[in-house]
Formats: structure tokens, sequence, C-alpha cells
């Protein structure tokens, strides 16, 4: 298989822009639970390695606490601002004004503009009416030029269905909790039908949080037959499904192995399909458990 630089290999959204589809995600394990705390140089250097690395799409959140250090060390970095794809998101919980909360994201990034903001989640607000305004709010921010595209996180299909129902722009993009252990039934269908691209966040769960699964000796397999590793074989899952994928680590090494070997190799479909049935045998939601019911296998 003919090998692409996987840290230039984009997808076009519904509004005309490209998307990387391997991200460098500041979150889980650079979260910064204080975000009043000082600068955290360690998390601006881990960051800054990985964009020398290679990454070029990093994905970040108010909510992560850590919007000044991902600003810092792009700036470090030295890498062009042109070259990097930037996402950021408003606080889930919080009924600030997005445009207000807009500002204070971009200002603690030292950015222009963002290529990607987020709601990060549907859960602040008591009405659809509420949920439609903040929506206006963020097509407001992409009028501006300072957000090159807009999105969510986090919305289930009838959180999609409120905000089509009176958008101009449509969500280019939903970040998801997504791996074999949580697909979400029918609202990955449904995204692609209405061409909003999917993008996965903590994709690895079922070798990191949840070992010990029916997915662990059929990845174990894959890995031998393809001369990859594990997480390998589960970055792959998700891109072979055109999805985007976010995914974080503190090793050097692991982040430069996953852009020299994901582009070497591609799973089949039996083994795509492998991988999802038996992951549908087991469930398990890491992130916002609080916010959706224990039962809600979506």
């Amino acid at each position: 298989m003919a090998s692409t630089p996987l840290n230039t290999l984009a997808t076009k959204l519904n509004d005309g822009n490209e998307i990387f589809v391997l991200a460098y995600g500041l979150g889980t394990a650079n979260y910064k639970n204080d975000p009043n705390a000082a600068i955290d140089n360690a998390l601006i250097d881990v960051t800054k390695q990985a964009i020398l690395s290679g990454y070029r799409h990093l994905d970040g959140a108010e909510v992560y606490g850590n919007e000044a250090e991902l600003g810092a060390a792009i700036k470090a970095s030295g890498v062009p601002r042109d070259q990097l794809y930037i996402t950021t998101k408003i606080n889930a919980n919080d009924k600030k004004s997005a445009l207000d909360a807009f500002d204070v994201s971009l200002k603690k990034l030292g950015l222009e503009y963002v290529d990607l903001y987020l709601l990060h989640g549907p859960w602040f607000a008591d009405t659809e009416e509420e949920l439609q305004e903040r929506w206006t709010q963020l097509e407001q921010i992409k009028a501006s030029g300072r957000a090159k595209s807009i999105g969510v996180s986090n919305f289930l299909q009838e959180h999609i269905e409120t905000l089509l129902k009176t958008a101009k722009i449509p969500p280019a993009v939903n970040q998801i909790e997504y791996h074999p252990y949580l697909q979400h039934g029918d609202l990955v269908p449904f995204l692609k039908k209405h061409n909003i691209a999917v993008e996965a966040y903590s994709p690895l769960t079922p070798i990191t949080t949840a070992k010990g699964g029916p997915i662990d000796p059929y990845w174990k397999e894959l890995a031998e037959k393809y001369g990859v590793t594990e997480s390998e074989i589960g970055l792959r899952w998700i891109l072979d499904q055109d999805v985007i994928a976010i995914t974080t680590s503190s090793k050097v090494s692991r982040l430069e192995g996953y852009l020299s070997k994901l582009p070497t190799f591609k799973l089949t479909e039996e083994e795509i399909a492998e991988i999802s049935r038996l992951g549908a045998q087991k469930h398990v939601r890491i992130w916002w458990n609080e916010k959706f019911d224990a039962n809600d296998r979506r």
C-alpha cells in the first residue's frame, strides 16, 4: 500500500474546508484541573513535541483549562499558523454567551482565528430555543472569519435535529466518544447522511481503560498480521470508517509511530465488521456518563 503522509491527509467538510484526519488531543491526559494555575511548562513541551513530530491538527477546549499552553506550544514550535489546524470548544455546561467565550479562548490561544469551534455539549440548554440561539452565535463567529468551521461535540441525533430546524449553517463536525465498545447505534449513519463529519475521541478505550474485553485477542491477531501495534489497529478501525481520529500520548516514539505506520496498511471490510461485532458485546462509556442514561448505548 502506498504511504501517504498522515499529517497532511485531509477530508473535506460540508462547508468546503478541509480537516486533517488524525489529531493530537489536549484533553484526557493533558487536562488541567485548575485553569487559573500557573502555566504548565511540561504541557507546553509535550504539545510542542507533538507538533514537531508532525501533528498538524491540534484539538483543545475551554474546559481542558490549557488553551494558554496550547497557544504557547504553537508559538514555540515555529510551525507557521497556516500549516496547522486548531480546534477549541465552548464549555458544555456554561450558559454564557458563545461570543464572549470565544473572545476569551482566542486571547488565551494567542491566535487571530481557529479552524474549528465546537459546542462541547448540549447540556447548558434547558429548551430547544436556547440551544438554537447558541448555534446562531456560532454562525456569527463563522461569518466573522474568526472560526473557519463550526460544529458540535457529544450531540445525539435529537440535538442535531433541533439545530437543523433553524440553522442557516449545518454543523460541519460532531465530535463524539467513539470506539468498538461505544458505537452509538444509528448516530454515525445519521451524521453521514447529513454530511456531518464524525470525529472520534478516546478511540483506544479497549486497550486503555477497558482492557480485558472481547476485542483483545482479535486486535492482537491483527497487529501480528500487519506488523503494527494494537493501538494502530484501533486507530485504523476509526480511519477506515472515514471517521477522524483524535489521539494523545506523552511518548514521542508512539506518536511518531502512528504517523509512520498507519498509512502503510488498511483493514479489510471483513476485519472492520468483525471488530464492530465483537465490540457490540460490551458497552463502555468513559466520558460524560452523568449526562447519559446508564443504558444508553448510543
